[in-house]
């Protein structure tokens, strides 16, 4: 019978030593291997940043703005180095050409003519990495005024000392913020302080104003000149307001985009004293993207009509009684106020200050994948579409203030909370921009709207809404519900009509405002919406629109206002005829 021996001490111990030894020349030509293949990565990422900078220059062969500030950066990212300073990671330069045309009449004479031609340029230059930074305080970025002139050495001179500001600031808060974060326990999921973002080249052809001058300033004459017709009315004023910028960004990441964009507003307004000295007040205002969609001469003489006769019908509207709660309809004009104030301003994903463990600030902080809106409602932030129903958007762009090309947001799915707009610096939960960094000239670019589009997926006719507010308040015993046709300031009516459940007629009022108009409403007692959605383009520091259908609330309050009433002017006006 054949027996099995145990296995050979010594000879085990050198098989398990050869093993040792292959491993270790293994691991050794993996480390190598791996060495090789980081430094190829990282020769390859050079490489490639070097062949988009050569892009880069080219695409800017001919502007001689984009010239200098791309030559300005190169030799930043090769000479700028302080003694026990580090070298920055990251440098941008942002630069909005302006071209401004403003006027204003009152009373049928022209008070304001306005032209503005500006260069500012804006530049960021962090010291750190992406995960901490030196983008705290003054190291936020320095701002100063370009020459007009394409000259390349004064332009490339101011360039060269807002980056040296900029540098310098950038050191002294990288101190001050690790300073700071001593006070506070160490997070143990910190979040960067700035995003990665892909290269982007995109030099786009700019644009410029195209507009008669005299035949706007003749126009804001004629239709403040309709005062002479309404004597009880103690100002009335139109203002036209067209702009055209060109936005540049390069940075240190190979990215070099340029952009255009105009906008053309126009606005009136008009106010008077009730008997009682109650002030009331009318603005309508028309904003869009193309010069050919402003309302004709003929068409701005009308809305102006139209609005001084209903400041004159607010005089003598009864005030509205001590309290009501019940069902409330606001037209689409209305609604897009509430949707700006009440959700947009709320689903911008800014990170908390320092030692905040926050996700983010405003009303929906905390309220992420939570319903916030009826489940038959989703909203969507869409910077690319250019127009909707016929209408230019103010609020589109193709690629951001940081040079993030621009992307289409389902912010709220079904009334539950799915995401937040986002620039390039993260916040929990969100590590990169989804394109929505926008900023103001010379300011620091933030989360911001685009095109804000409410969307629901039981829309029904503004009639239908208005029938649904009768019956609810028959239902109630009541005599009449309300509907608002345009908001002011602080969301209080300007336009208010009570609708009588008795033959459905309306009845103009004034002097009410509303209590309980908040986040909780649109999520409890927010109940239908029309299918008539209203464009709604904004001025701001970075133009945006908003577009919202009706909305019925079953339960509001709608309460007396409490403010004061002036006195009335002491002696007359002068006479309207000379």
């Amino acid at each position: 019978m054949k027996t099995l021996r145990p296995p050979n001490a010594l000879g085990g111990y050198k098989q398990l030593h050869g093993y040792r030894h292959m491993t270790g020349i293994m691991i050794a030509a993996l480390l190598l291997l791996n060495a090789k293949s980081s430094q190829a990565r990282t020769e390859d990422a050079k490489a490639t940043l070097d062949a988009a900078m050569v892009a880069a220059h080219a695409a800017a062969k001919g502007d001689g703005l984009l010239e200098a500030l791309l030559t300005e950066l190169d030799r930043s990212k090769s000479q700028l180095k302080m003694d026990q300073v580090r070298a920055p990671y990251y440098v941008e330069y942002r630069v909005n050409e302006i071209e401004d045309f403003g006027a204003e009449a009152t009373f049928g004479a022209l008070r304001e003519n306005q032209h503005i031609h500006a260069r500012v340029l804006r530049v960021v230059v962090r010291i750190g990495d992406y995960k901490q930074d030196s983008y705290f305080g003054r190291g936020q970025g320095e701002s100063n005024v370009l020459p007009l002139d394409d000259d390349p050495i004064a332009l490339r001179l101011q360039i060269w000392l807002a980056t040296d500001e900029a540098y310098k600031a950038a050191g002294e808060a990288l101190a001050e913020k690790q300073a700071a974060m001593k006070q506070f326990s160490a997070d143990p999921n910190p979040v960067d302080d700035f995003a990665k973002a892909p290269q982007m080249i995109a030099v786009e052809p700019t644009v410029s104003l195209k507009i008669d001058e005299a035949a706007w300033k003749k126009t804001l004459e004629d239709v403040t000149n309709l005062y002479r017709q309404y004597p009880d009315v103690q100002s009335v004023t139109a203002s036209a307001r067209f702009s055209a910028i060109n936005e540049y960004l390069v940075n240190s990441e190979g990215t070099v985009t340029r952009s255009g964009k105009t906008t053309y507003s126009v606005q009136l307004s008009s106010s008077a004293q009730a008997a009682d000295g109650m002030r009331l007040s009318r603005s309508p205002a028309f904003m869009v993207a193309k010069a050919e969609e402003l309302p004709t001469r003929d068409a701005l003489l009308g809305e102006a009509k139209k609005m001084l006769e209903t400041v004159v019908a607010l005089r003598k509207a009864p005030i509205v009684e001590e309290e009501y709660r019940g069902p409330v309809l606001f037209a689409a004009d209305a609604a897009d106020d509430i949707v700006a104030s009440l959700i947009g301003q709320n689903m911008l994903g800014q990170k908390p200050q320092l030692g905040k463990p926050n996700r983010t600030t405003g009303a929906f902080a905390t309220s992420y994948k939570t319903r916030v809106l009826p489940n038959f409602l989703s909203v969507v932030d869409d910077p690319t579409m250019k127009d909707f129903q016929g209408k230019s958007l103010v609020g589109s762009y193709a690629v951001d203030s940081e040079g993030v090309k621009a992307q289409v947001v389902n912010v709220i799915e079904n009334g539950t909370l799915a995401n937040y707009l986002i620039g390039r610096v993260p916040i929990r939960d969100f590590p990169a921009s989804n394109g929505h960094g926008r900023g103001a000239p010379g300011s620091p670019p933030g989360p911001n709207l685009g095109v804000l589009l409410v969307k629901s997926s039981e829309a029904q006719s503004p009639e239908e809404l208005r029938k649904k507010v009768v019956q609810m308040v028959t239902d109630q015993g009541k005599a009449y519900g309300y509907r608002v046709d345009t908001l002011g300031p602080g969301n209080s009516p300007r336009l208010l009509y009570r609708v009588y459940a008795k033959d459905g007629h309306e009845e103009l009022v004034r002097g009410a405002v509303f209590s309980e108009l908040d986040i909780r409403a649109l999520r409890s007692d927010l109940i239908a919406v029309g299918n008539d959605p209203l464009v709604s383009n904004r001025a701001g520091g970075a133009p945006t629109t908003i577009i919202s259908p009706s909305l019925l609330f079953d339960e509001l309050e709608v309460k007396r206002a409490d403010t004061s009433k002036d006195k009335l002017p002491e002696y007359p006006a002068p006479p309207l005829k000379k």
